[in-house]
């Protein structure tokens, strides 16, 4: 993985590595391999695992297909100021 620094930003460049990092699975698959995963326990998370990605898939295709109602989308307001709706009363 590669992060160019630009005109010294070297801040910038850690933001920009972040969200690599968090992209690639890097935090999860380190956070999974800090203690030892019994190969039972390692099938049943990967079954888990595989069972969620195939009920978000069909989820998706039955939205797309108008079998159910898609969730309500968020506004742009509540995406930037989380706390600022419930605070404001």
């Amino acid at each position: 993985m590669q992060v160019f620094v630009r005109d010294n930003n070297v801040d910038q460049a850690l933001r920009v590595l972040k969200k690599k990092m968090q992209r690639e699975g890097v935090f999860r698959e380190m956070r999974r391999r800090r203690f030892y995963e019994k190969p039972s326990e390692q099938a049943a998370r990967k079954k888990s695992d595989a069972v969620r990605r195939m009920r978000k898939l069909a989820r998706k295709q039955a939205i797309r297909d108008g079998l159910i109602a898609a969730p309500p989308k968020k506004k742009k307001e509540d995406l930037k100021r989380p706390g600022a709706a419930a605070g404001a009363a």
